[in-house]
């Protein structure tokens, strides 16, 4: 811990800030995929930090606040027990009541640790309204969205717009009660990636705005401090209306006094970033603790702030050999409490589903094939394909477009799908489809269906033919939006620059990373038509595809995906044709030019299966803990 600090001129005292933020639901440091130990992960470590954090502060005669900055309910299926994930909308949960009187999981992990506020994230609405409500109704302390509000008739929201937090400190006996002021704010994209579930229910304003807003109101009723939850990411500038990633420009309000971001799963403070205010971004999934010490004195001018420090405290490091090892021990209270619902998730994801006869993971979606998102798009469409039959729709070309959910990136090495052939349990599926997504369908035209492949081709940097050492990924990139479309057939030419950005602009419109595009060995048309299912995240426009946002929509049912997965290997839905189209994607062949790319260590087991024109060469585990690759394009 660092050590408090006092000013040498006159007597302070200390108001220490501690704040989590995209736990995920990793409440336990476990990871219930592949059912073992994960001390990379978990609140249950973070606990430990909290209590040595509170016990230092209060014994120098200091306060302290624990805050949680939103994305805490989606993420590990410790949170998605089945009385919850099963009811989304009104028509199925009339009231908070009929989800049952269980409390969930992360609120009372919350009330045991006596959390002082907690902030929303967009994960958080990922199962809709009701649910939300049910499982707030058991928060510890008030819960905060400061840009979002209510639409009639119906206006009631599970949270308030702001709240205020009073501390004594105890250093200094002569001093009022410290008032603290929090607000929250969220991007106003929630409102497109969980559109179906909100849509005509709440609107959402922009971030900076709002945050500017509750500021001032905090001010007015005589808050001394104020402090933002942000679940934003850095961003870049300039600073435009509706954002998504605006933590910089809430830094900058003056009514603010020390921010929490989130969203990005970075670890902040940094030294690429320098910030002339505390602000920190604990990392992700339980991964850091963030501290803010705030040195306080009281005068004529009433509270004011002489010095502070930020500070992201991790649960583990990596050992020379990139290996995680943990710097605290699980809480015991906390992991007592915990218990009854870590047993029923264990025995919940070890029912038995299916078969597969090969093995399936992630660790090679960027560079050569994954079959667990083979299985998957077979899946879906033997789930669409009788929903279609007999109507214009099912006439068409009818393709599957899936990405992945666990590539590594900002989660770490260990964050990538390993499933054993052989029996399959819930486990191995909830491991394929991490997220609560439902099959959705859009009909698309041949220039669409390239634009939209264009779109997820921006995964990748642009390599020079002849070079030697380039990255192959662009890891500014989310890797859960590189779509692959099966029951096609493309190459993607990565000597081209990116035809859109992230935020899905056309931005260089001359480019064309697709090539040889074709169905069923004929070349695409640009006014063919195609049917492609697909997930309701990306239907919505998560990933900013805005050509298949704007694409007619096909109207169905909305099974899970999980779902389709589990009656696919089980047998209850018949074997696709998909199964057996092949792979649909690679990468153009460029002689004498040789990429890196970086995946998980265990990866080693499977090199066989990448083709000898790749020539794999092994660089080792990097100190974060990834395997480097070399290989021919």
């Amino acid at each position: 811990m660092t050590e408090l600090e006092a000013s040498s001129s006159e007597a302070t005292g200390v108001l220490r800030i501690l704040a989590t933020t995209d736990l995920h639901c990793n409440l336990l440091s476990h990871d219930y995929y592949a059912d073992r130990q994960d001390p990379g992960v978990g609140l249950s470590r973070l606990a430990s930090l909290i209590s040595s954090a509170r016990q230092e502060a209060e014994a120098q005669g200091g306060a302290t606040l624990l805050l949680d900055n939103g994305d805490a309910l989606q993420g590990s299926p410790i949170g998605e027990a089945a009385q919850w994930q099963e009811r989304e909308d009104e028509a199925t949960c009339s009231s908070a009541t009929s989800l049952g009187a269980e409390v969930h999981p992360l609120m009372t992990a919350f009330s045991a640790l006596r959390y002082d506020a907690l902030g929303l994230g967009n994960h958080d609405f990922n199962y809709g309204l009701p649910v939300l409500k049910a499982i707030l109704k058991d928060a510890p302390c008030a819960v905060v969205c400061s840009n979002m509000q209510g639409l009639a008739p119906n206006p009631q929201l599970p949270f308030v717009k702001t709240t205020i937090v009073e501390r004594r400190i105890e250093a200094l006996p002569d001093a009022p009660v410290l008032r603290v002021g929090i607000l929250s704010v969220l991007p106003p994209q929630t409102m497109v990636w969980d559109g179906h579930l909100l849509e005509g229910k709440v609107q959402i304003e922009d971030m900076v705005q709002a945050a500017s807003d509750s500021a001032a109101a905090l001010r007015r009723t005589g808050c001394d401090l104020v402090v933002a939850l942000a679940h934003t990411g850095i961003g870049t500038s300039p600073t435009l209306l509706n954002m998504e990633n605006a933590l910089l420009p809430i830094v900058a309000l003056s009514g603010v006094d020390a921010v929490i971001g989130g969203h990005t799963h970075l670890v902040l403070p940094d030294p690429d970033h320098c910030f002339d205010k505390p602000v920190v971004m604990p990392g992700a999934h339980g991964s850091h603790l963030g501290q803010i010490d705030l040195h306080l004195h009281h005068g004529s001018q009433g509270w004011q702030l002489t010095t502070w420090q930020a500070s992201a405290l991790p649960i583990s490091r990596r050992d020379a050999w990139g290996r995680l090892t943990p710097l605290v021990d699980e809480d015991p209270e906390l992991v007592g409490a915990l218990a009854a619902a870590h047993a029923q998730t264990q025995a919940r994801m070890k029912e038995p589903v299916g078969h597969c006869l090969n093995p399936l993971h992630s660790y090679f979606v960027f560079f050569g094939q994954d079959q667990g998102l083979a299985l998957t798009a077979a899946a879906q469409m033997a789930a669409v394909r009788p929903m279609l039959a007999g109507t214009a729709a099912g006439d068409r070309p009818l393709l599957s477009a899936v990405s992945p959910g666990k590539f590594g990136g900002r989660s770490g090495p260990e964050n990538y799908t390993d499933i054993a052939a052989g029996d399959l349990c819930m486990r191995n599926v909830a491991d394929l489809q991490v997220f609560p997504n439902a099959i959705w369908g859009v009909t698309v035209n041949g220039d669409q269906l390239r634009d939209w492949l264009e779109m997820s081709a921006g995964m990748f940097n642009q390599i020079t033919p002849g070079s030697r050492h380039a990255e192959l990924v662009n890891l500014d990139r989310a890797g859960h939006n590189f779509d692959v479309i099966f029951g096609l057939d493309y190459e993607i030419d990565v000597t081209q620059p990116a035809r859109f950005s992230s935020a899905g602009e056309l931005i260089n419109p001359q480019a064309q990373r697709i090539r040889n595009l074709s169905w069923q060995g004929k070349p695409v048309t640009g006014a063919q038509q195609f049917s492609v299912a697909t997930n309701s995240y990306r239907v919505s426009g998560g990933g900013n595809f805005k050509m298949v946002q704007q694409a007619e929509q096909l109207h169905l049912p909305g099974v899970k995906i999980r779902d389709a997965i589990c009656d696919y290997v089980a047998g209850r839905l018949p074997a696709d044709p998909l199964a057996d189209a092949g792979y649909p994607w690679r990468l153009t062949h460029l002689p004498d030019t040789r990429v890196s790319v970086y995946t998980g260590p265990v990866a080693r087991n499977y090199l066989s299966e990448l083709p000898p024109h790749q020539d794999v060469e092994d660089q080792g585990v990097t100190p974060n803990g990834f395997l480097k690759l070399r290989l021919n394009l």
